[in-house]
C-alpha cells in the first residue's frame, strides 16, 4: 500500500509528466504526427508546415538555404522530416515543434534522397563532388562517404536496408547494401544499363528498381530480388521514328503509379500516358492527355491517376479512371502546377500552384475544391504518410 506521505509526490510527478507530454515544447496541446506535412517554398528557403486534417497551415518553417529542386523524407515515428536541398544542405526538421533540429551542408549541389528500411540511415545523393554519403538518422553524422566519379540521379531505399541509385555519367546503377557494416556498405555495380540515367522509382513492394534514360529510348529495369539476373531493358523501340514535341521538362519517375500489374508512365515528349504491363514490362497502350506529362500519380485506392503537365500546359489537371483508362475530369487549378500529394488514405489532394502563390485542396472524388492556402511559390508537397512506404 503506498504511504499516505508520498501521495503528494506521487501526484505531483504524475502532473508533471502529463503537462509534458500535452505540452511537448510549451506552446501548444498534445497532437499526433500522421496528419502533418510540409510544402516546399522555393524562393524563400522555407517550408509551409501543414495540417492535413484541418487543411491548415501551422506556420512557415525558415533558414533551410536553396530549395529549387527539394525533396524531403519522414523518420519512422513521423516525428522528423528530413529535407534535401539543391545547395547541399541536409536539414532534420521537427515536425511537432515545427522548427530546425538540425542542419549539415554535406556537399555542394545535392539532388535528393532516401532514408532506410530500418529508419537508420538517410543517404544524400550528390552532384557536386558526386557520390553518395550517408548519415545517422539521429545525430546527422557521417556514417560513410561512397565515392562514384559521377553525378548520381534516383537515390532510392528497397528492402534490406539497402539503396539504389544510378550514375548519369557512368550508365550504371549501382546497390549499396548497409546490412553488414554501414561504415562499409557492400557494393554491387551493373554497367551499360543504357545512356545517362536521369531518374529513378521503386516499385511500391519494393521488388523493382526502375531507371529512365535521358539518351536514348527505354527504361532500365532490375529486379532486386534477384540482383544475379542483372538489368534488363524494356521499352527499347518507344518513341523511335516517330517525331517528338520539345520536351520542356523530364518527368519525375519517383510518381508513376503503379496499379495492380499496370505502370502508368509519362510519355517523354508525347502527349500521353504510356501503361506497362510489369509482368513482362511491355507496352500495354497509351492514354490520350492534355500535354506532356509530368507527374502520374494513383490514389492510395488505385482507382484515379491525377496527372499535372509540362510547359505551355502546366495550368492543367487531369484526372485517369483506371479500369476504363480515359480521361474523366479536366481542371485548371492555375499556371504552373508543379506537385500533387494524396491525404493518406486518399479522400483529398493537394496541389501546389507555384505562380497562383497557393496550395489548394480538392476532394478526390466529387473535385470540389476544399480549402486553398497562401504560400510562397511553392513546390514539392510531402505528407508524413510517405515515412511506411518504400521509394518515396
Amino acid at each position: 500500500m503506498t504511504s499516505n506521505k508520498l501521495l503528494p509526490a506521487l501526484a505531483l510527478a504524475i502532473l508533471s509528466f502529463t503537462t509534458l507530454a500535452a505540452d511537448p515544447v510549451g506552446n501548444g496541446p498534445l497532437r499526433g504526427t500522421g496528419d502533418l506535412g510540409i510544402a516546399v517554398e522555393r524562393a524563400k528557403g522555407s517550408l509551409q508546415w501543414l495540417d492535413t486534417t484541418k487543411m491548415t497551415s501551422l506556420g512557415r518553417i525558415e533558414g533551410l538555404g536553396d530549395l529549387s529542386h527539394a525533396s524531403a523524407v519522414f523518420s519512422r515515428d513521423e516525428r522528423y522530416a528530413y529535407v534535401f536541398g539543391r545547395d547541399g544542405g541536409l536539414t532534420k526538421v521537427d515536425l511537432l515543434t515545427g522548427t530546425i533540429a538540425r542542419r549539415v551542408m554535406q556537399s555542394g549541389n545535392s539532388i535528393g534522397g532516401a532514408i532506410s528500411q530500418d529508419g537508420r540511415f538517410i543517404a544524400a545523393a550528390n552532384y557536386t563532388p558526386g557520390g553518395v554519403k550517408i548519415f545517422d538518422s539521429d545525430s546527422l553524422d557521417l556514417v560513410a562517404d561512397i565515392p562514384t566519379g559521377s553525378k548520381v540521379i534516383g537515390l532510392e531505399d528497397i528492402p534490406g536496408n539497402r539503396f539504389g541509385f544510378s550514375l548519369w555519367d557512368k550508365d550504371e546503377i549501382w546497390i549499396a547494401d548497409l546490412s553488414g557494416d554501414p561504415k562499409n556498405p557492400r557494393l554491387t555495380k551493373f554497367t551499360n544499363i543504357g545512356h545517362q540515367p536521369y531518374d529513378a522509382l521503386v516499385s511500391p513492394d519494393g521488388r523493382w528498381y526502375v531507371a529512365g534514360l535521358y539518351g536514348e529510348d527505354g527504361i532500365a529495369v532490375l529486379d532486386t530480388w534477384n540482383l544475379e539476373a542483372g538489368v534488363k531493358r524494356a521499352l527499347p523501340d518507344y518513341g523511335r521514328g516517330e517525331e517528338k514535341l520539345p520536351v520542356y521538362k523530364m518527368p519525375h519517375l519517383e510518381t508513376w503509379a503503379m496499379v495492380g500489374n499496370l505502370a502508368f508512365i509519362p510519355g517523354v515528349g508525347h502527349h500521353e500516358v504510356v501503361i506497362v504491363d510489369t509482368a513482362t514490362w511491355t507496352q500495354a497502350g497509351v492514354i490520350p492527355v492534355a500535354g506532356q506529362p509530368v507527374f502520374v500519380m494513383a490514389q492510395p485506392d488505385g482507382r484515379r491517376l491525377w496527372v499535372n503537365f509540362a510547359f505551355p500546359n502546366y495550368d492543367t489537371v487531369q484526372v485517369i479512371d483506371v479500369p476504363s483508362q480515359r480521361v474523366v475530369h479536366t481542371m485548371k487549378p492555375g499556371v504552373a502546377v508543379l506537385h500533387m500529394e494524396f491525404a493518406p488514405r486518399g479522400e483529398a489532394v493537394w496541389l501546389s500552384v507555384r505562380d497562383g502563390n497557393r496550395l489548394e485542396v480538392y476532394d478526390t472524388a466529387s473535385f470540389r475544391k476544399l480549402a486553398e492556402l497562401p504560400a510562397d511559390a511553392p513546390s514539392g508537397i510531402f505528407f508524413t504518410a510517405r515515412a511506411h512506404r518504400f521509394g518515396l
